[in-house]
């Protein structure tokens, strides 16, 4: 999947905050969540996502989510990581 394509995809799923991103080699996120659906295309790179403790990695071309709330880890390889990312916030509540 090309990048273009990948952006027209999550702007049609509603995940409206989309940017390229670079991580240092070797760089680790502890245990952590967001408020958000997350969704990933790597472009560069690996990167070892633990959610709920289940390790599984990711490189060039694989797409992945990371859905709100969910508890997880990030690990990147050692040449770094370059990926797009799009985030879906949970609709406002009035």
């Amino acid at each position: 999947m090309t990048p273009e394509t990948f952006r027209e995809k999550l702007l049609e799923d509603g995940y409206l905050d989309v940017e390229t991103k670079s991580v240092a080699a070797g760089f680790f996120v502890d245990n952590h969540s967001h408020p958000y659906d997350v969704r990933v295309l790597v472009l560069t790179g690996e990167a070892t996502i633990a959610c709920d403790g289940v390790p599984t990695t990711y490189r060039p071309g694989d797409v992945f989510e990371v859905a709100r709330g969910c508890e997880h880890t990030e690990k990147y390889g050692p040449q770094g990581y370059t990926f797009m990312v799009g985030r879906r916030h949970p609709a406002a509540t009035a």
